[in-house]
């Protein structure tokens, strides 16, 4: 059988020895579990700090970035230093119940998605650095449009600075390693909220987004908790299967 050309890899494979890929592969996967497991454990977001705030701006901006999609508005976006947030935005009642459960399910399952698309991102050094570049602008671009709390205006577009020193300053490996681990963060996000997915409340500000779900589409939140975490981990072990693949 005659070899495939080389000109025909991709660059990732030529600059990478597949023994680095598989390494890198095995540190992601034990970073997504450590990530999962800290969250759960008193002390765990002090650790992951930066990565909380991180996912509650992906899962805030998945709500607000639904109604937008879906022709509602997006008023504003506050984080806290305790790692909550809350996206305050409108939906057109002309899509009846499946709209606002949609919004509802969009702060759950945006980051995995998200996440997916950094993951698969990193396939190319070139689209891997254009994704940094996105990620840190978007952030910036988000704090200047809907972020209006006090801690949000700092801590965000501080993040969108380091991603974007990455993008820019980084060696092209290290680049390409940042947004798989920030795709893999992302995808884990999930996890964070655990409790959340599989409760009806959402403390001092309502009801949880499964209870929400409930509400519209039927089913107990439980059922959607389920499987919201069950997809989110298909999404995470899909996308590191298909940026790791051999050619």
């Amino acid at each position: 059988m005659r070899e495939p050309s080389k000109n025909f890899e991709p660059l990732l494979t030529q600059e990478a020895p597949p023994v680095v890929e598989r390494m890198g592969l095995t540190w992601l996967i034990a970073a997504a579990i450590a990530t999962a497991l800290l969250w759960q454990v008193p002390g765990g977001d002090y650790i992951l700090y930066p990565f909380t705030i991180l996912a509650t701006w992906f899962h805030e901006m998945g709500h607000g970035l639904m109604a937008l999609l879906l022709g509602g508005q997006f008023q504003k976006l506050q984080i806290f230093s305790n790692g909550s947030g809350v996206a305050t935005y409108g939906i057109r009642s002309s899509f009846g119940p499946i709209g606002p459960a949609m919004a509802a399910a969009a702060g759950p399952m945006g980051p995995p998605l998200a996440g997916a698309a950094l993951i698969l991102a990193s396939r190319s050094f070139k689209a891997a650095s254009l994704s940094l570049k996105i990620l840190g602008s978007f952030l910036l671009l988000s704090t200047l449009i809907w972020i209006r709390s006090w801690f949000g205006l700092v801590a965000i577009p501080l993040l969108g600075l380091i991603i974007l020193g990455i993008a820019l300053k980084a060696p092209r490996w290290a680049q390409g390693f940042a947004i798989q681990f920030l795709g893999v963060q992302a995808c884990v996000s999930t996890y964070h909220q655990l409790d959340y997915l599989f409760s009806s409340s959402a403390g001092p500000l309502g009801i949880s987004d499964t209870a929400q779900m409930q509400r519209y589409l039927l089913l107990p939140y439980w059922f959607w908790g389920g499987l919201m975490a069950i997809a989110s981990l298909v999404i995470l072990a899909q996308s590191l299967r298909v940026a790791y693949r051999s050619e």
